[in-house]
């Protein structure tokens, strides 16, 4: 491949290296140049272009990321197709990441212009959730480097790979003390039936008994019997040593320990034990947080039914100081911590639907929902920080059609002049943290709280990502991820119009984030509701 300028005739048939914009017309990085490419150009004044120009054995960026991504992927991972030299890799279901991490490093000692990023050795990825990506540097690459990259990963088997949550049946044991109030118990175990619920487990059994070594033996003995997969003792009190309560009773009950004590931290004072062969859990205090811990880390591996042992364990301390937990005996020093942007979702739900010919599409019925809870449920589905749904006309029916849903209402008195006023209307009623707002058109019901997931997980403002729009066959669709530095000038714009021409100028600023069809079809007339309809 040849990289550098030439002029604007012999241009056709190269890579765009840079955006050009001119008056009326944007030519974008990585675009391969048409006659009319050429012709807007000269017509811009514009003599000379930087390009890439492929060799004949040169495999274009697209296809080059696709076929190493194909190659390395293991069972339950898929890569979607490449775009801008990008394939990332999606979790087929929930599980957890499997990495052979001699093949990644050996992957990119190859070249540096083959690449793969992936999350860390045992992460849990849920169902949809990116785990790797595979991004090809140059616009192209040799067909013998990509040939080379696919036989080493084909050679070590799969360099990516999910283990999925497998144990569905799990018993706990709360052992009590004064002074250990019930509400207490009651939150730990709906702690624990959240994170069971994102493996697919069930909590089946459950049981209170007094924190000595006689009620424990009992109770263990009494749960073996119901034959859960795995059992977690959530003590009164912390264990301090092998024959403290909760050890010394899985001993007496006829099991072994395996594990006392972790290096990470929250997360310390775990125990790993078998009974019968049941694994068995003595849960650091940590564990009644929600916050990630160690016990997540064991937990997690159990579900999916992974070899663990000691030395497991004992494995786990670079990277095993983990973020802190506000309630924890004696926390750490204080200290300014990056946070992950806090991001609201706006809904636009104010229109007027007049290319309907009549009815509010939005309160049309779609899989037995009306149209515009399926946007507002795919955006509080998706976890994001706040949800409002800017109204206005036939707004009282609007807000019925969403009642019971969690969300605040915007009322736009100015819908009838256009977009613009809605979603002005929506990012004035954000609140001061948020620091981007995904902004979602309540006619789009194919949209999927996978998606808006992916799309948060990209915003980076920090790294410079400052929007985010999905990407379908390399159209950009709806809906776009904005950050709070483009709110004003967002809140100046006109009519009936939204953000797309804003969009189109940010050639530095925005990430993209591969999607399927449902990005781009939304219900503007009765032929898009039947077509809707018709797909169930």
């Amino acid at each position: 491949m040849k990289f550098g300028p030439v002029s604007v005739s012999r241009a056709q048939g190269c890579v765009a290296a840079h955006a050009i914009r001119l008056p009326g017309y944007v030519l974008r990085k990585g675009a391969r140049i048409t006659a009319a490419d050429v012709t807007a150009l000269e017509q811009g004044g514009v003599r000379e272009v930087v390009v890439a120009e492929m060799a004949a054995d040169d495999v274009a960026e697209d296809a080059a990321a696709q076929r190493v991504a194909a190659a390395l992927l293991g069972p339950g991972l898929r890569a979607d197709p490449a775009f801008t030299g990008r394939a990332n890799i999606f979790a087929d279901r929930a599980g957890l990441l499997l990495v052979d991490r001699a093949g990644v490093d050996a992957l990119n000692d190859i070249d540096e212009a083959v690449t793969l990023a992936t999350l860390d050795e045992h992460a849990l990825v849920p169902q949809g959730a990116m785990a790797a990506t595979v991004k090809i540097i140059p616009f192209a690459a040799p067909e013998d480097l990509v040939a080379r990259a696919e036989a080493l990963a084909r050679a070590r088997g799969p360099l990516v790979r999910l283990a999925p949550f497998e144990v569905r049946r799990v018993a706990a044991i709360s052992t009590l003390l004064p002074g250990l109030e019930p509400k207490v118990v009651e939150k730990t175990m709906t702690v624990l039936q959240r994170r069971l619920a994102a493996a697919g487990a069930k909590l089946v059994a459950e049981r209170r008994v007094p924190h000595d070594e006689r009620s424990l033996v009992r109770s263990l003995r009494e749960l073996a019997l119901e034959r859960p997969e795995i059992i977690i003792v959530f003590g009164a009190s912390a264990i301090t040593d092998r024959r403290d309560v909760i050890p010394a009773a899985l001993e007496a009950a006829g099991g072994e320990i395996r594990r006392l004590g972790m290096p990470v931290d929250p997360g310390n004072l775990l125990l790993l034990g078998d009974l019968a062969g049941v694994p068995v859990l003595g849960a650091p205090g940590c564990a009644r947080s929600p916050r990630e811990n160690g016990f997540d880390w064991v937990l997690n591996r159990l579900l999916a039914k992974l070899p663990l042992s000691g030395r497991d364990i004992s494995r786990m301390g670079v990277g095993g100081l983990l973020m802190e937990i506000p309630a924890r005996p004696q926390p750490r020093q204080e200290r300014d911590l990056p946070r992950a942007p806090s991001v609201a979702a706006v809904v636009l739900a104010a229109g007027r639907s007049t290319r309907m010919g009549g009815p509010n599409k939005l309160l049309e019925t779609v899989q037995g929902r009306p149209l515009v809870r399926h946007a507002v449920e795919a955006a509080l589905a998706a976890g994001l920080g706040e949800v409002l749904v800017v109204t206005g006309h036939q707004r009282a029916a609007v807000e019925a059609a969403l009642s019971g849903l969690p969300v605040r209402f915007v009322p736009n008195p100015s819908f009838a002049e256009g977009l613009s006023t809605s979603l002005r209307a929506g990012l004035e009623a954000l609140p001061a943290k948020a620091d981007g707002a995904l902004v979602l058109l309540g006619d789009m019901p194919l949209v999927k709280p996978a998606l808006l997931a992916r799309l948060v997980a990209a915003f980076d403002p920090a790294g410079g990502a400052h929007v985010v729009a999905p990407v379908r066959d390399g159209r950009r669709g709806n809906p776009v991820l904005w950050g709070r530095r483009f709110f004003p000038a967002l809140c100046a714009i006109e009519g009936d119009a939204g953000g797309r021409h804003l969009l189109a100028e940010q050639t530095e600023t925005a990430r993209e984030v591969e999607a399927d069809d449902g990005a781009l079809i939304d219900v503007d007339t009765p032929e898009a509701l039947a077509a809707i309809r018709a797909l169930g």
